[in-house]
């Protein structure tokens, strides 16, 4: 099954690639927030093919069906990126079943980088197989983040941003923040980062993301380091499990 939704996926690029390049119709969801024709069209264009599948189908830019046997879309992940023509932004699709994962893929046309695992069956980049970093000492790791819209008006997450900046800068070898959690996961899951966190992500941003990632042999977990719920946890950190327990230290201390 998964051979065919890439290739419903690589249709998508398509559309993709041409709005990425053309002029963009744009509205505002937030203060920050944007939303592109393209994200629409894309998404109604997956939405329909999908549904010969019938999985029920929650989409970033309309449906929000109950969670269980489920393909979760978000049609540009790196949507700011995608309407400034910065090619770090990605199509995501992860598939559930009885709320447990069964596949993902994420899609960057635009650099050509195609990622997708299934459960227990290894993850993948362009049909070779990836994994993740084998660095120890987190003075050398490259950690990701993302900052959350809510921080223009939310200043409580503004300080948590800053704060944790603050800490974990100066201890690793450098912070990336390139605007694309599907995507920041899967450099993880490919050994470019080592690690990566970020609070207020929705499922649609790491449904893919967080399978490959772990098929890599990469650790997933909350702030807490307990098991990551894309429904109902605020922060996720990701690593390539061996720093995993240094990393939390500083979202504890």
């Amino acid at each position: 099954m998964i051979n065919e939704f890439i290739e419903i996926v690589k249709e998508a690029g398509v559309i993709f690639k041409e709005g990425f390049y053309s002029k963009k119709q744009v509205n505002l969801k937030g203060k920050k927030d944007l939303v592109t024709n393209y994200d629409v069209l894309i998404e109604e264009f997956l939405k329909n093919k999908f549904k010969k599948f019938g999985y029920s189908i929650i989409a970033e830019e309309s449906t929000k069906e109950e969670f269980n046997n489920s393909i979760i879309i978000d049609p540009i992940d790196g949507t700011t990126n995608f309407f400034h023509q910065i090619p770090h932004c990605a199509i995501s699709i992860g598939v559930y079943e009885n709320k447990k994962p069964k596949f993902g893929i994420v899609y960057n046309p635009i650099l050509d980088e195609l990622f997708y695992a299934e459960t227990n069956k290894g993850a993948y980049k362009n049909k070779k197989k990836i994994k993740v970093s084998e660095f120890s000492d987190f003075g050398r790791a490259l950690i990701a983040t993302g900052f959350p819209y809510s921080g223009a008006e939310n200043k409580d997450d503004l300080n948590w941003v800053v704060d944790k900046l603050s800490k974990i800068l100066p201890k690793c070898q450098d912070i990336r923040r390139f605007g694309s959690a599907a995507l920041d996961l899967c450099y993880v899951a490919e050994g470019r980062f080592d690690g990566y966190y970020e609070i207020n992500l929705k499922p649609w941003d790491v449904s893919a993301g967080i399978i490959i990632l772990k098929e890599a042999g990469g650790t997933i977990s909350n702030e807490k380091g307990s098991g990551f719920n894309m429904f109902e946890d605020k922060c996720i950190v990701a690593s390539n499990g061996i720093i995993h327990k240094k990393f939390l230290k500083f979202f504890n201390d």
